[in-house]
């Protein structure tokens, strides 16, 4: 079964997220994580990727840095990534570089669900 792994490019726990808040709204054009910046506003999830994330039919699974990094620790990708996972095997879905082109969460949906097909 294929499902699709999302890696931020943040690590977990709430210190690292007021870290991030802080710095998407003082220094946006700065921010390290394109994919956390086209899936959450500076204060919650952008509500048009909820709704896509919450009525997929593709298992999605998401990971900051050192959760993904602790369950898959001889897996190494440029982050932040999106990954498909088929029978264990994770290749690139969308790298980084991938990541940067992608303007918005509408553009980002496309993209995912043009090429998961």
């Amino acid at each position: 079964m294929k499902s699709l792994v999302f890696v931020y490019n943040a690590n977990s726990g709430i210190f690292n997220s007021l870290l991030d808040t802080g710095h998407k709204l003082f220094s946006p054009n700065t921010y390290q994580c394109d994919l956390c910046a086209l899936t959450f506003d500076t204060f919650s999830e952008n509500k048009l990727w909820k709704k896509f994330r919450e009525q997929s039919k593709s298992e999605l699974k998401f990971y900051h840095i050192d959760e993904f990094e602790k369950e898959f620790p001889n897996v190494k990708f440029e982050y932040p990534v999106i990954l498909v996972n088929s029978n264990n095997q994770l290749e690139e879905f969308l790298s980084k570089k991938d990541l940067q082109t992608i303007k918005s969460a509408e553009a980002l949906i496309k993209t995912i669900e043009v090429r998961i097909d």
